[in-house]
């Protein structure tokens, strides 16, 4: 039988000697592995299982019940916010009232990359919008995502070097595989109709699509909010505003 991932978290009550001991020889009596293990926020404990046995998951479940010193919070298959979550020693931080928004600041690019390589390894058809000031690093993560992903990526429009406004692509561009980066604002205030033609192309498409400035992207074309299944916020500093007024009629600032 395949093995299978799964996440365990638990809040720890009365963090006694021996306690991880205890919860390391229990699952390796139902010969559960332990993959990654990391604390994820105060008296909280993020695993990473495997197991070819879901019942071994589900007893393992029961069992933990029963031990006063901790509560068990998440027993389930591994969400990408759970995997950074154990690889990061914390949780990402999230929107409380729209949970597809994440936030990331400048000094947390690594965590981003490998956010954003994670959403690029699952096969789908990804809409992920990201916002952020002028130079903050939006380009430049998405690159480092699909490096960390092993995906190419194709520039539909960017100004990462020159303005890039594309009206077609090559064949190897056009694989779905790839990973296509989009500026909204080039793409809908300063384009013409063979690539609004192109972008409505890749949008159906079923292959990941990175848009940068989606309020923007949004504002100027026939899409909506609910065409993103992913909404990324990057900035300076945690209280950074982020403002299109002052940048929009100069492309050549981002």
């Amino acid at each position: 039988m395949e093995q299978k991932q799964w996440y365990m978290e638990y809040r720890i009550h009365k963090n006694r000697p021996g306690l991880l001991g205890d919860i390391a020889s229990l699952l390796g009596m139902l010969e559960v592995n332990i993959v990654t293990i990391n604390g994820v926020d105060h008296h909280t404990r993020g695993l990473l299982l495997q197991t070819n046995d879901d019942e071994k998951i589900e007893l393992l479940g029961k069992l933990l019940k029963k031990v006063d010193d901790i509560t068990v919070n998440k027993l389930r298959t591994p969400t990408i916010v759970d995997i950074l979550a154990v690889r990061h020693g914390r949780y990402i931080e999230r929107d409380s009232d729209d949970r597809k928004t994440f936030r990331f600041t400048r000094n947390e690019l690594g965590i981003l990359v490998d956010f954003l390589g994670e959403v690029f390894k699952r096969d789908g058809n990804y809409v992920i919008g990201l916002r952020g000031m002028p130079r903050v690093g939006k380009t430049e993560s998405i690159i480092a995502g699909s490096v960390c992903s092993n995906k190419r990526w194709t520039f539909v429009s960017s100004t990462l070097l020159r303005q890039t406004v594309r009206s077609q692509l090559s064949e190897q561009e056009m694989d779905p595989n790839n990973i296509f980066i989009i500026d909204g604002i080039v793409s809908t205030i300063r384009s013409n109709e063979r690539h609004y033609a192109l972008i409505q192309e890749i949008m159906e498409m079923p292959s990941t699509k990175v848009i940068e400035h989606p309020d923007i992207f949004v504002r100027e074309s026939n899409y909506d909010y609910s065409h993103f299944d992913i909404i990324v916020e990057l900035r300076n500093t945690p209280d950074e505003e982020i403002t299109y007024e002052t940048f929009t009629n100069y492309t050549e600032d981002f």
